[in-house]
Order: C-alpha cells, then sequence, then structure tokens
C-alpha cells in the first residue's frame, strides 16, 4: 500500500483507538509533560501529546512501510549528516558507538548501515520482548537495511569477537531508557527532573577506545527525517566519568524541547528516583 494509506490507517483507526478508547497510558503522558513543561498551558501540553500520539501510530505503519521498500527510498526519507567525519572517526579506531534515543522513527534509525563505510558491521542493541511473534517482527525490520540485532547482555563478546577478527563495527544504543536506580552512575538534570541515565554508549567508547556520537533527529515532514550524528567525544578514554552520558542527555533535551511530539512520552521514565546513600 501506499504511504499515503498507511497514514490514514494510522490517523482514521489507529489514533482513535488509542487516544480515546484504549487512552493508551494517557496519564503517564499527561504526568511527564506537566513535569517537563511547568511553563506551557495545560492547553499546549494536550496539543503535544496528541501530536505525539499521532507520531506514535506514524512510527508504526512507517516501520511497517519501511521493510518492502528499497535502500534507494530509505536513504531519501531518513538523510544522515556529517557521515564524513563518522566514517573517518570510524575508520581510524575500528568503530563507534551511536547514543539514539526513542526519538521520531527510532526503528527507520537502523538504517544508518547504508551511509557506513564498507566493510562496517552495524549492531542495535535490543531488549526481547516477551511476544514471540513481534519480537521476530522487530527483529526482521531493524535488521532489514544489513545491520544486525545482538541482546544487550551479549554486545560486549560480539565486540570482541569482532575485534579479533579486525573487523570494525558500529553499536546504536537506545539510551533514553530508565536504569534502575541501585545500578544508576550518572544523574543529571534533565527536562526539570533529576533523572538517571543508562552509561552503556560511554562504557563501551572508554573500554574500546570508539568515538561517541549523538543522532539528532529532526522531522522535517511526515515521513522524512534528518539525523545528525553529533559527536560527544572522540577520545572517550579521556574523558570524566559521566561527562559522555550528560552531554548526551543535554543534547536529547535541546532535540525534545525543538520537536518535543517526536519524543516517547507514554515511556514511565521518572518511575525510579534515587535513592539516597
Amino acid at each position: 500500500m501506499p504511504l499515503g494509506v498507511h497514514y490514514g490507517i494510522a490517523d482514521y483507526i489507529l489514533y482513535p483507538l488509542l487516544y480515546y478508547v484504549a487512552r493508551y497510558r494517557r496519564k503517564i503522558v499527561a504526568k511527564n509533560l506537566a513535569l517537563s513543561f511547568p511553563e506551557k498551558s495545560e492547553g499546549e501540553r494536550t496539543r503535544i501529546a496528541r501530536d505525539f500520539y499521532h507520531q506514535f501510530c506514524y512510527t508504526f505503519v512507517e516501520s511497517v512501510y519501511g521493510y518492502r521498500i528499497s535502500d534507494e527510498e530509505m536513504r531519501q526519507r531518513v538523510v544522515f549528516e556529517g557521515m564524513d567525519e563518522v566514517n573517518r572517526l570510524v575508520d581510524a579506531a575500528g568503530g563507534g558507538i551511536f547514543m539514539l534515543a526513542h526519538f521520531g522513527n527510532w526503528e527507520w534509525m537502523a538504517s544508518v548501515q547504508q551511509w557506513l563505510s564498507p566493510g562496517v558491521t552495524e549492531l542495535n542493541v535490543y531488549r526481547r520482548l516477551k511476544s514471540q511473534a513481534m519480537d521476530r517482527l522487530m527483529l526482521d525490520l531493524r535488521a532489514k537495511r544489513g545491520g544486525a540485532c545482538v541482546e544487550k547482555q551479549r554486545i560486549l563478546r560480539e565486540l570482541v569477537r569482532l575485534r579479533a577478527e579486525k573487523k570494525p563495527a558500529t553499536v546504536g544504543l537506545l539510551s533514553d531508557q530508565k536504569p534502575r536506580p541501585e545500578v544508576t552512575r550518572t544523574w543529571t538534570t534533565f527536562l526539570n527532573q533529576e533523572t538517571g541515565f543508562l552509561d552503556g554508549g560511554e562504557m563501551l567508547g572508554k573500554k574500546f577506545g570508539y568515538p561517541v556520537f549523538y543522532a539528532y533527529i529532526t522531522r522535517e515532514k511526515r515521513g522524512y527525517y534528518r539525523t545528525r550524528m553529533m559527536l560527544l567525544s572522540a577520545t572517550p578514554q579521556e574523558t570524566a566519568e559521566g561527562e559522555i552520558t550528560r552531554a548526551y542527555a543535554r543534547l536529547l533535551e535541546q532535540n525534545i524541547q525543538e520537536q518535543p511530539a517526536l519524543w516517547l512520552w507514554s515511556h514511565n521514565r521518572w518511575k525510579w528516583k534515587r535513592i539516597d546513600n
């Protein structure tokens, strides 16, 4: 089906079902927006929430549509900027780390494989879903553009193997999920709240000496995204603990403030608070 038909399904079937019938996580979305944007009126936050639910539905139908389109069309729909510098640094170091977020169509970000130097393996870290059918579907969608999905507990072993075989590799990590407070090492103020962040991207960059980037996503229009690969550190081993992760948090916050409807507000991001020792 043409993408316009998919959008029709999203706007006139999926959105009403999620927003009005199921009321999917509407209380969580409202709470997150109120805490993150206290300066905005209730009407402004409601508009952001509705736009978010539309974008959430678009992400789903775009991902399904993207399974069938050509590499050429995908390169038109997701343009990566700054890849000359990315490839230069990745080639020199033998690898790189891409810190991503649940922003825009994060499923399409796996298409970065098409923009990397020949011979570079793109590894996408993921967490297995409870539903085997959905897990299989998401694996197929993410691997469609040539990248490989690796469960987080296996990523270190996979990188060691590839380095031993002298094969360059990049790793994409969705780093905006909530870590449990007892294992969180990096805390910072994010969207007006004290927030713990996963530091796996920073740790991998330091361990292997790989440059670390943030994928800064802008939706130019429906179905078209531009991603600037912004360097967080070319020499992560020389940075202080938490420095890279906090730099990631600042850029993500800026990204959200520019286009707030594109972030995954239905995630219960601030469920846990910092534990005082």
